[in-house]
């Protein structure tokens, strides 16, 4: 009954709130379930190495000093024919320069893809989008350069391919590079997604200066965050929009749903890695953090194994052995610990020049509907320029795809530089 339970819950991510979490996890906000990549055999990284670290090839690993200044090409080869989009004229690994996003200052090193449509560049190169990806675990090994990409996001990434859109897929801070993947938080996020444009930018890549991001779920909360950081961080980007589907909220401001409604603390649900997942992530904020002082054996079990393997077998871990909320928590995050990850998890503004497009499943339980126009409402109040689209009919997997002839149409109006007013006005 668990295994059928893992195969047919239709994608929920209600963890949060009457689970009993740490109340980080509550302010944190809600990731969903997504990207799943296809594997004929499981892939993990090395037990003896810490952090999720191992597991790749030698390409990931940078030796030299880095460089201080980001948005460095370093190097770059060939994708293998598994990792690659078949609408692509060429599929390339990529490894650049970036800052670490937790701390603010220290060059980092991060990996990524390129992919570029088949046939030859316009006058002005390809015009450019950016696409950040959702959550596929901590370890080096799920970087979806490295492990692929979900049947879904292929086939989405495709499409704008065959569009004449180069994409840039950077694969995240710690996901496939030396160190741990910072899940949660907001401005890593952002500082991979603009330093992968400046990476490829200055390639010779026949790319244009003018730059689409786009992005779902987690890699909806990477856009949203690029659009706010890119004004103080990347100010000599020419970012024409940003679209967004199944936008998570992350303030501690706002009580959501996703804090009000949720399983009860005794249940079995896969999403609960979601959460173990960001006990990782509190130990690049507190050094002296240790996962097992707050986690039971079961709980750490699934830590354990988030450090070398990925998403799916964590949620099929939490499921097989039966792993509840109010059995896996020995005491609460110390306050100082829940003030600092609620704070770097947040939007640290909303107020973005960047036109944005958000695309909402109507039956979204992942990142609920009423929290996506919530973000829409708030955003509209600053003066974003927001083009909000709801989907009745479509979840929160469904609408990635479910959006394109409204996304399509918004992208070609952004490149070609036409003023987007959004649809703000639509609010009572």
């Amino acid at each position: 009954m668990k295994i059928l339970a893992l195969a047919t819950r239709h994608a929920r991510s209600k963890y949060l709130a009457t689970l009993l979490v740490p109340i980080a996890m509550v302010l944190a906000g809600c990731t969903s379930v997504e990207n799943h990549a296809n594997h004929s055999t499981p892939v993990h990284a090395d037990p003896r190495l810490p952090d999720g670290d191992g597991g790749l090839p030698a390409f990931y690993t940078w030796s030299n000093a880095i460089p201080a200044a980001p948005g460095q090409l370093l190097r770059s080869e060939s994708l293998t024919p598994s990792q690659s989009l078949v609408n692509a004229g060429r599929n390339i690994r990529i490894l650049y320069s970036s800052t670490n996003g937790v701390d603010n200052h220290t060059p980092v090193v991060v990996s990524g893809a390129l992919y570029l449509p088949k046939g030859t560049p316009p006058k002005d190169g390809w015009p450019l989008m950016a696409w950040a990806h959702g959550t596929v675990g901590t370890a080096d090994v799920c970087a979806p350069s490295f492990a692929g990409r979900s049947a879904r996001d292929t086939a989405y990434l495709n499409y704008w391919l065959s569009q004449g859109y180069a994409i840039v897929a950077t694969d995240y801070q710690g996901l496939g590079t030396a160190g741990l993947h910072p899940y949660g938080l907001t401005r890593p996020l952002a500082y991979d997604v603009l330093d992968s444009i400046r990476a490829v930018q200055r390639g010779d890549f026949s790319l244009s200066s003018r730059v689409l991001v786009f992005g779902q779920s987690q890699g909806a909360r990477a856009g949203f965050a690029t659009a706010v950081y890119a004004k103080h961080y990347a100010p000599e980007l020419d970012i024409v929009g940003l679209i967004a589907t199944g936008s998570p909220y992350a303030t501690a401001k706002l009580k959501t749903k996703s804090t009000e409604h949720g399983l009860t603390s005794t249940s079995v649900d896969p999403t609960f890695a979601y959460v173990i997942l960001r006990f990782g992530t509190a130990a690049l904020l507190d050094a002296s953090f240790s996962p097992g002082d707050y986690l039971n054996a079961k709980a750490m079990s699934v830590f354990d194994l988030s450090q070398r393997a990925c998403l799916p077998d964590l949620e099929q871990k939490v499921v097989s052995e039966g792993v509840t909320a109010s059995e896996s928590f020995k005491r609460p995050w110390p306050k100082a610990l829940v003030d600092e990850f609620t704070q770097q998890a947040a939007y640290p503004a909303l107020d973005s020049s960047i036109p944005i497009f958000m695309g909402t499943g109507g039956k979204d339980v992942d990142v609920y509907t009423a929290d996506q126009l919530k973000l829409d409402e708030d955003a509209c109040m600053t003066g974003d320029r927001i083009e909000f689209h709801l989907y009745p009919a479509l979840d929160h997997s469904g609408a990635v795809n479910g959006s394109l002839p409204d996304s399509t149409l918004f992208a070609k109006r952004a490149f070609l530089g036409e003023h987007i007013a959004g649809n703000c006005t639509r609010h009572p």
